[in-house]
């Protein structure tokens, strides 16, 4: 009885066992087979939703949660997912889409005037922005659990839904805040209808936009510092007219600038959404304007710095980095107030020993060339980003990545005996080097992230710098510690001189360079740096006081050493 009764046991403890096994199994297997599916439907959803946009005249984007009480312009009914349209501000749950896309008409880049020349308001009901101002009876709008009130497209007008009919039939749309850098859509119909395209025609076209016209051209690189350009993209589309608005990972500025050829001669303003290799991108572009004959349609530049350095955004007094923590409502207000200066370009031409018969490498400089330290750290930085990119998606990881670079070289001191390898003539004539690990060649007044190299400690007389001089800056430093102590007022750097033409030959070893935070690993050769040409840039003129000024460039040079230590 004994034995029958343990072998009872040990079936039941057995079938316990498989039981067990089995649940375990589904739990394990089942999450991870819905997983899959998921994933496989969120694929296929996504390859559907893109084809759908893409034949869409709306800018249509899909959002997992809205960041505001949203509600379907179709059903009316409150939705936490789906869609809005960054142009025109229609918001519809996936099964209200494409009913949405056909019954509700999206901003028109492109349209006839009224009979009088004006324009008509366009209007799109809820989803009005937090705390806007109805025009008719001044109090809030959208302060309602439904889709309630309307908004103009063009000049953002609110209004309630009862107040709407109190508003005059004769009232017509005249662009809001912003009409003198909107592109109407009837100014781009009237050009399109144009037989002889002049820019005399343009002109008289633009009286009816009035005597301060100045439309702008909004030019963002999405791959820019901290990946802030797309939701910036849509920002602007919903205040211009979508035509102005370029996303330059999908068209380059030589193609974006055309538009420039269809408005006005003198009177665009370019805002560069970027880091400052897009700023230098869009002014080689410029230049290639010019090339062909369409030097009256050169714009004015500005910048929105989104880069990790923004060394030339910091010189023209844009700042050192955009985070939103204004809202582009003011940038477009300085857009408005800014002045016009000139900024100095030059052509670095590097042409390698011994290569006689090849064509020397040929390179635009807008804020500084160096060899040593800093293009090290610059060098080592860009191969660990073009291996890893979706790592340096933040201007905090950049820097610190930076750090770790500039801590290594202090121990290393790869670049060290430059002034052994290295002959430096200014305006034909030859320098006597120190024992030196870097140079570097400025054309701007800030380098490294926000320090202002040549000024360095300022207890010393130095000569004054402009960017439109015509004069490059030439320093030497003596290692990344070095570099580290300029960035923080604690050391002056070499002073080297200045001068209109600058000859380097490096006559032996491989050495890092870069211009303008590009860089790469160079063997022997003779670098020439003469002027190019100069570019009109808007210059950021607001006022400061001189406590405001040294505790900015205190917290500049505190974040600045993270780059160079």
């Amino acid at each position: 009885m004994s034995m029958e009764g343990d072998e009872g046991n040990r079936d039941q403890s057995s079938r316990e066992e498989w039981t067990l096994l089995f649940w375990t199994s589904l739990a394990v297997v089942v999450p991870v087979i819905i997983t899959l599916w998921c994933s496989v439907q969120r694929s296929k959803r996504k390859i559907h939703m893109k084809d759908f946009f893409r034949k869409s005249k709306h800018g249509w984007h899909c959002t997992d949660l809205f960041n505001k009480p949203t509600y379907c312009c179709v059903c009316q009914q409150h939705i936490l997912q789906g869609a809005f349209c960054d142009c025109c501000g229609v918001c519809a749950d996936e099964t209200c889409l494409r009913r949405a896309d056909r019954s509700l008409v999206c901003k028109e880049i492109m349209a006839p005037s009224q009979a009088d020349g004006t324009l008509e308001h366009r209007w799109v009901r809820g989803n009005v922005p937090l705390c806007s101002v109805c025009v008719v009876c001044k109090e809030q709008c959208g302060n309602q659990p439904k889709l309630c009130d309307f908004r103009c497209v063009w000049c953002q007008t609110m209004v309630h839904d009862d107040c709407k009919a109190s508003l005059s039939d004769g009232e017509r749309c005249e662009l809001g805040e912003f009409r003198s850098l909107i592109i109407p859509p009837h100014y781009l119909h009237h050009v399109n209808k144009l037989r002889r395209r002049h820019p005399d025609e343009y002109s008289k076209l633009a009286s009816a936009c009035g005597s301060s016209w100045t439309p702008v051209l909004v030019l963002a690189n999405t791959r820019s510092g901290n990946n802030m350009g797309e939701a910036l993209l849509g920002e602007f589309r919903t205040i211009l007219n979508p035509v102005q608005v370029f996303d330059l990972s999908e068209l380059p500025p030589s193609k974006a600038l055309q538009l420039c050829t269809l408005l006005p001669p003198g009177s665009v303003r370019v805002l560069v959404c970027g880091g400052d290799g897009t700023v230098g991108w869009v002014l080689d572009a410029i230049d290639t304007m010019k090339l062909k004959g369409q030097d009256q349609f050169i714009p004015r530049v500005m910048i929105l710095p989104l880069g990790t350095g923004n060394d030339l955004s910091n010189s023209l007094g844009w700042g050192s980095g955009y985070a939103g923590e204004i809202p582009v409502e003011q940038v477009l207000r300085n857009v408005l107030e800014a002045e016009v200066v000139k900024m100095d370009r030059w052509k670095v031409q590097v042409a390698s020993k011994g290569l006689y018969f090849r064509k020397p490498k040929v390179l635009s400089m807008n804020n500084y060339f160096s060899v040593g330290p800093d293009a090290l750290m610059a060098l080592n930085f860009h191969t660990h980003r073009e291996k890893t990119p979706s790592f340096f998606s933040s201007r905090i990881i950049n820097k610190a990545v930076y750090f770790m670079y500039g801590t290594k070289d202090c121990l290393v001191q790869e670049c060290k005996d430059l002034d052994k390898r290295i002959e430096l003539e200014l305006d034909g004539e030859r320098v006597a080097l120190p024992s030196l690990e870097g140079i570097i060649v400025c054309n701007i007044g800030y380098w490294g992230g926000g320090c202002r190299l040549w000024e360095g400690m300022g207890d010393e007389p130095y000569p004054p710098t402009r960017l439109d001089d015509g004069l490059l800056e030439v320093v030497g430093v003596f290692g990344s510690f070095h570099c580290a102590q300029i960035q923080v007022k604690m050391a002056n750097p070499v002073r080297l001189g200045q001068a209109h033409t600058v000859r380097l030959v490096l006559k032996t070893s491989r050495m890092p360079m870069q211009v303008d935070g590009e860089p790469w690993a160079q063997g022997p050769c003779t670098i020439t740096i003469t002027h190019k040409t100069q570019a009109f840039m808007l210059y950021h003129s607001a006022e400061q006081t001189d406590d405001d000024d040294e505790s900015s460039t205190s917290e500049e040079a505190l974040t600045s050493t993270l780059r160079l230590l």
